[in-house]
C-alpha cells in the first residue's frame, strides 16, 4: 500500500489558507453595525440631517475601528458622539430639490491575533430616507355626523393627499400648502376612528375622529318620474350644517333611472332642495347611510314617456 506524503512547503501553504480562512470568517462576526437613523425625517429650514451608526465589536482582539458613511458615491468619514461609546455621528447638507438620500455604512478595522494585525472591513446594506415635508399639527374637530366638512391643519400638503379612517377612504379636498379638509365618511356610527394623511411619501396620524348618529328627514318619500320629467326632493337636518356644508352621499341601484346632482346642505342652512331627472325606465331606490336607523331609503319608479 502506497501513501502520499504532504511535503513541507505544502503543509505551510494548507495551514496558511486554513489562518486566512479563519481570519476572514473572525472578521466577518467581529463587529456589528447597526444603523440608528429613522428612514423618514421631518424637513428643516437648515437642510442638515443626521445620520447615526453603533459598532459593537464582538471580540478584545478589534482595534482601530474607522466608521464611514457612502451618501450619494461619496465617503464621508463619520465623528465619535457624545452620546456613548461605540456611536458615531455624520451630518449631512442635502442638495436644494431633493427629497430622499440613498446611503450605506463602511466600517474598516483590524484584527489582531498571534502578534499579527490583519485590516478588516464590513458593510450595511444601502438604505433610504424620505423627507418629509408634510407636517400635520391637528383636526380642526375631533367629532362631527356623517357628511360634516372637517378641516386639518398643517404644512406641505398636495392635492395627491388623501385622508383615511382606519384605512377606509374619505373624500378628501385640497385646499392650500396649509389646510386640507375631508367630509365624514358613511361608516358605524358611535365609533372612535384613527385618521391618517396618506400620500407616495408614506402616511402621516393625525388623530382620533368620533363619527355620531345624526337624523334627516326626507320628502316625499317615495318618487313617481317619467323620463325627462323632473321633481324635487329636500332633505332636512336636525341642526345647521357646520362650516364647509354637510355632504349627502347618496347612492342608487338604478343609476340609468335617476339623473340628480351632489347633494350638499349649505354651511348654516338646515336643509336642501335638488331636482331628480328621470332616467331610463326602472324601478329602485336612492340610500342615504348613516342616518336615523343606520340607513334612509327612498323608493324610485320610472316609467316611459
Amino acid at each position: 500500500m502506497h501513501t502520499n506524503r504532504i511535503s513541507p512547503a505544502r503543509k505551510i501553504i494548507v495551514r496558511l489558507c486554513v489562518a486566512l480562512g479563519l481570519a476572514l470568517l473572525a472578521g466577518c462576526e467581529a463587529v456589528t453595525l447597526t444603523d440608528l437613523t429613522p428612514k423618514s425625517m421631518a424637513e428643516n429650514p437648515s437642510q442638515i440631517y443626521t445620520f447615526s451608526l453603533r459598532v459593537t465589536p464582538r471580540t478584545n482582539s478589534i482595534s482601530g475601528i474607522v466608521p464611514s458613511i457612502i451618501v450619494d458615491g461619496q465617503n464621508y468619514k463619520m465623528k465619535t458622539s457624545a452620546l456613548g461609546q461605540g456611536l458615531y455621528d455624520f451630518e449631512y447638507q442635502l442638495p436644494a430639490g431633493r427629497d430622499r438620500i440613498a446611503y450605506y455604512y463602511l466600517v474598516n478595522y483590524n484584527t489582531e491575533g498571534n502578534n499579527v494585525i490583519t485590516p478588516q472591513e464590513t458593510y450595511t446594506n444601502v438604505e433610504n430616507i424620505q423627507i418629509v415635508r408634510r407636517y400635520v399639527l391637528q383636526l380642526e374637530v375631533n367629532r362631527g355626523p356623517i357628511g360634516a366638512r372637517i378641516s386639518i391643519l398643517g404644512r406641505g400638503f398636495t392635492p395627491q393627499d388623501t385622508i383615511n379612517f382606519n384605512g377606509s377612504p374619505a373624500r378628501t379636498n385640497f385646499e392650500s400648502p396649509n389646510a386640507i379638509s375631508f367630509f365624514v365618511p358613511q361608516l358605524e356610527t358611535n365609533r372612535n376612528y384613527q385618521v391618517t394623511v396618506n400620500s407616495a411619501a408614506g402616511n402621516s396620524p393625525v388623530g382620533t375622529f368620533r363619527i355620531d348618529p345624526s337624523s334627516i328627514t326626507v320628502m316625499p318619500t317615495a318618487l313617481n318620474l317619467r323620463t325627462g320629467d323632473r321633481q324635487t326632493i329636500t332633505f332636512t337636518l336636525p341642526n345647521a350644517a357646520p362650516p364647509g356644508g354637510t355632504l349627502l352621499d347618496i347612492n342608487t341601484d338604478v343609476p340609468d333611472s335617476v339623473i340628480m346632482p351632489e347633494v350638499i346642505v349649505p354651511q348654516g342652512q338646515t336643509y336642501v332642495a335638488v331636482q331628480v331627472e328621470g332616467g331610463k325606465p326602472g324601478n329602485g331606490h336612492l340610500f342615504l347611510k348613516g342616518f336615523g336607523a343606520g340607513e334612509v331609503t327612498v323608493a324610485v319608479s320610472v316609467g316611459p314617456r
